[in-house]
């Protein structure tokens, strides 16, 4: 049971990282979500939005920080 805490707090503090970094650094990132290749499709009463690109973007750098961290962990 203690395993799943520490994986908790971890999860808890990585959610509180990124929490501050959009605080302070969120106009600066606007143009996450604008990326060429990102769908956009607005009509009357209906919206569709599929950010293809950027989460093409995020998952790999999301990835690389995994392979990382399993590198480093011994």
């Amino acid at each position: 049971m203690q395993q799943a805490g520490k994986y908790i707090i971890i999860v808890g503090a990585i959610l509180v990282v990124v929490g501050v970094i959009l605080f302070f650094l969120g106009n600066r990132l606007s143009w996450f979500g604008n990326l060429p290749g990102d769908i956009k499709i607005k009509r009357d009463n209906f919206v569709l939005y599929a950010p293809i690109v950027s989460m093409l973007i995020l998952s790999v750098v999301l990835s690389f920080l995994f392979w990382l961290f399993s590198r480093i962990r011994f």
